[in-house]
């Protein structure tokens, strides 16, 4: 989810920050194309404002956000039409969220792909893990699954071959580790008292946690293709030509740029990523 990835927690609670923001702040002529953009949290308003001057330069769009505070209400209003299009998400979770609302919703372009990493202020290596420790998870179905997923390419635990791996379906857990599920929004408070956590980098941000302090960084590999974010549209206007041109608008050099000024390896461009 963000992917971000956001980095990406289904259970928090649903309450919609009121407005939209304008960007950048131009005034719109009263023919000017407006599309809005619904976003999670105030994390990439500033990667929004480089789209918006690159829309609003190359394709005449004047680009707007409206802040969500949760990762329920995007979707709903994406397929609604009370938005026009939403980036907040990876492709598992539009993929789920799609399976119990009718796939109603489509992605119509890559954005970003944020791994999520594991944290420990008692260990400096998954191998250094005692029997019985505990590490704190998201309990949100597709962050859940994604975290036990890192577990699992850390040598930490095995998982039965599900689509969407709960703590249920651990097959293996030779150190005994107790897996703890919290609320997204929680992990980072979890990192207090539990010996380890997994931390969606948004709110690893948010918690002003370096992300060079992860003792474990998801691998970014062929296996990682559905946790690339997108840009979503509903199903009957996917083809729209000014969402594409929005996509457009975003996949770009100064896209990319940004990102690396303000991210690092934090949040890559994945629209021409190549995964192996």
């Amino acid at each position: 989810m963000t992917t971000n990835g956001l980095k990406f927690g289904v259970a928090i609670a649903a309450t919609v920050l009121a407005g939209s923001v304008a960007l950048p702040a131009v005034t719109a002529s009263a023919d000017s194309k407006t599309v809005t953009v619904g976003i999670v949290g105030t994390q990439d308003a500033g990667l929004w404002k480089t789209v918006a001057k690159t829309a609003k330069k190359e394709y005449g769009i004047t680009l707007k956000t409206k802040v969500f505070s949760d990762y329920n209400q995007p979707n709903k209003a994406v397929a609604d039409g009370s938005l026009d299009l939403n980036a907040f998400q990876h492709y598992y979770f539009l993929d789920n969220w799609n399976h119990s609302n009718g796939n109603s919703v489509n992605a119509i372009g890559k954005t970003i792909i944020t791994p999520i990493r594991l944290y420990s202020e008692k260990h400096k290596s998954p191998k250094d893990f005692q029997k019985g420790d505990s590490i704190a998870v998201p309990n949100d179905a597709t962050n859940e699954a994604r975290a036990l997923i890192l577990l699992q390419s850390a040598g930490l635990i095995t998982l039965k071959d599900v689509a969407l791996p709960t703590v249920k379906d651990i097959a293996t857990n030779k150190l005994n580790l107790q897996i703890k599920e919290v609320d997204a929004a929680q992990t980072p408070t979890a990192l207090n008292s539990e010996a380890g956590a997994v931390i969606n980098t948004n709110y690893a941000q948010q918690a002003k946690i370096k992300l060079s302090s992860a003792i474990y960084v998801e691998p970014v590999n062929k296996k990682s293709a559905e946790w690339i974010n997108v840009i979503a549209a509903s199903k009957k206007h996917a083809n729209k030509k000014i969402y594409k041109e929005v996509v457009k608008a975003y996949q770009t050099k100064a896209t990319k740029a940004y990102l690396k000024s303000e991210w690092g390896q934090a949040e890559l461009p994945a629209w021409d990523i190549t995964l192996k």
